[in-house]
């Protein structure tokens, strides 16, 4: 099986080479496919992007650089475009997100009993403390959700979300930030898919070492939830 990861990058220099390594050693048996997609850095990170072409000539690299920063959403369909395995993998370029989890997020798939996977930081595996009204914005975004879409999620906005292909192929996915999480969601749902639920270690990052979400990003979600029940 040939698993696609996407990942979508703005302004990660710091992570980009670590984060890149941590994918081509997951300790799965299939083989990976990284799509990088970068959103419109400016920090220096696609200086980078000639050094890592070299290094993994030998590797299904893809990286696509896009002209402006559009946000996580569209940077994410640009990847899916570009996706060839029969499984879509969603992957962070910051260090909050392992990629040693792979098997366990593979697994229900694996097993043939889930079209979808999620990974949640908050049903008991070890994470970082860090960020109490990320927390509580998180959980309550959630709930939210769940009450349209009639799911039982524990984090809706995690960033490990897993797709058998056919299942990302055929949603007409529109937003461009973070609001592809709740727009996902709802198309998921809306589509009678199975979906499983994991947990995942998260080591959190805090403003100082380049988190990017802010409250506004929590109104949009919002705006969100309650559009793709009513809508589209």
């Amino acid at each position: 099986m040939l698993v696609s990861v996407v990942m979508p990058v703005y302004n990660e220099r710091a992570t980009i080479e670590q984060i890149v390594r941590r994918v081509f050693e997951a300790p799965i048996p299939h083989q990976v496919q990284l799509i990088v997609v970068d959103d419109g850095s400016t920090d220096g990170t696609r200086e980078l992007y000639p050094k890592l072409r070299q290094q993994y000539a030998d590797k299904p690299l893809v990286i696509i650089e896009q002209p402006t920063n559009r946000g996580k959403g569209a940077a994410l369909r640009a990847g899916f475009a570009g996706a060839s395995g029969e499984v879509v993998l969603i992957q962070d370029a910051d260090l909050e997100y392992n990629p040693q989890d792979y098997p366990k997020l593979l697994r229900p798939i694996e097993l043939g009993k889930a079209d979808v996977v999620y990974g949640s930081r908050f049903i008991g595996q070890e994470h970082r403390v860090l960020l109490f009204w990320h927390y509580v914005g998180n959980k309550l975004l959630t709930v939210l959700s769940n009450a349209f879409t009639n799911l039982n999620l524990t984090d809706m906005e995690s960033c490990y979300k897993v797709f058998r292909r056919e299942v990302i192929s055929g949603l007409r996915l529109r937003q461009n930030g973070f609001g592809f999480e709740p727009e996902v969601t709802a198309k998921v749902a809306r589509g009678n898919w199975r979906i499983y639920e994991v947990a995942i270690t998260y080591d959190g990052r805090d403003y100082s070492q380049g988190k990017k979400i802010t409250w506004t990003d929590g109104v949009k979600a919002f705006y969100c939830i309650i559009r793709y029940h009513l809508m589209d």
